[in-house]
C-alpha cells in the first residue's frame, strides 16, 4: 500500500508541476483549493498535500494558511526567444547557458536512415550520444547524437560532457554550412518520461536535424525530444506576390524559436 501510496504522490506532483510549467496557473492566479483540486485528480487530501509539499520544497509555489497556495517567481514561466536566423552561434551559446548530463556514449554500426542521413557507407560506425539537458535546474530535452567516426574521434566523452556539440566539432575543423530539419510529435516512452519528468504517454515536440558542410557531408545528425511546455516555434509570416498567385512567405527568411525555460 505504501508503495502505492508514493506512486499516486509521485504522479500527482508530476501533473501539478507540468501544470505549472505550461503557465496554467499562472493564467489563472494561483492553484485551486485542496479539496476541489484533491476532487480533480481523484486523489485523497493526504496524497495531494504530499505532492504539493514536493513542489514547494522545489520553490515553485508558496502554501499560504487561510488564503491558499500560489506560484512563485520561480514557478512562473518565462520565455526565451531565439533568433533562427542566426541559429548556430545562438545553439552554441544554449548549450554553454543548460546543463548537460551525458547518459550514454559509444561507437555503434550506424542505423539505415542515419546513415543514409549522413551519406556514410553501409556498417559505417558512429559515434552515438544520448544526453539531457536542464535549465534552472528543470529538465528541458532529450538528445540523440550521431556523428561519423572520424569526426567522433576527434573528442572525448569527457569533452563532450561539459562542451556542445557544435563547438567541438568547429574545434576539429568540421564546420556546419547547412542543415534539414523535421518537426513532429512522439510520446514519451518510460525510459524518456522518466529523465524529461513527465508522465509515460505525454506528448512531446520531436526534431530531426541533419547537419552537413560545406561539401556536404554529413557530420551531426540530431533526434531531440523537448517538453513542449519548454520549446514551442513561433514564425513570422508575410504574403508576397500578386493576386491569385499571393502566398505566405517566412519574413525576412527569419524563424524564431521560444522556449520557456524558467
Amino acid at each position: 500500500m505504501a508503495g502505492t501510496e508514493l506512486s499516486k504522490t509521485r504522479q500527482v506532483y508530476l501533473a501539478l508541476r507540468d501544470r505549472i510549467e505550461r503557465g496554467v496557473f499562472a493564467r489563472e492566479g494561483g492553484l485551486p483549493g485542496e479539496q476541489a483540486l484533491a476532487a480533480e485528480l481523484m486523489v485523497s487530501r493526504v496524497t495531494l498535500r504530499r505532492a504539493l509539499a514536493a513542489l514547494e520544497d522545489e520553490g515553485l509555489i508558496s502554501r499560504r494558511r487561510g488564503a491558499g497556495t500560489f506560484l512563485t517567481e520561480r514557478g512562473k514561466p518565462q520565455p526565451i526567444v531565439v533568433d533562427m536566423a542566426d541559429v548556430m552561434p545562438q545553439l552554441v551559446a544554449m548549450g554553454q547557458a543548460t546543463a548537460v548530463n551525458l547518459l550514454e556514449f559509444d561507437y555503434v554500426v550506424a542505423l539505415p536512415s542515419v546513415s543514409e542521413a549522413l551519406r556514410l557507407d553501409d556498417n559505417a560506425l558512429v559515434q552515438r550520444s544520448v544526453r539531457s539537458r536542464r535549465i534552472d535546474a528543470k529538465p528541458f530535452s532529450y538528445l540523440i547524437t550521431c556523428v561519423p567516426e572520424p569526426i567522433g574521434r576527434l573528442f572525448s566523452r569527457e569533452e563532450l560532457a561539459t562542451q556542445p556539440l557544435l563547438s567541438l566539432l568547429e574545434r576539429a575543423g568540421h564546420f556546419a554550412d547547412h542543415a534539414s530539419q523535421d518537426i513532429s510529435a512522439e510520446l514519451a516512452t518510460p525510459e524518456i518520461a522518466r529523465v524529461l519528468e513527465v508522465t509515460v504517454g505525454a506528448p512531446l515536440i520531436a526534431l530531426q536535424r541533419v547537419v552537413y558542410d560545406r561539401a556536404g557531408r554529413g557530420i551531426e545528425h540530431l533526434r531531440a525530444l523537448y517538453r513542449p511546455d519548454r520549446y514551442a516555434f513561433r514564425m513570422e509570416l508575410v504574403r508576397r506576390g500578386s493576386n491569385a498567385l499571393r502566398r505566405w512567405e517566412p519574413a525576412g527568411q527569419q524563424m524564431h524559436m521560444m522556449e520557456a525555460a524558467s
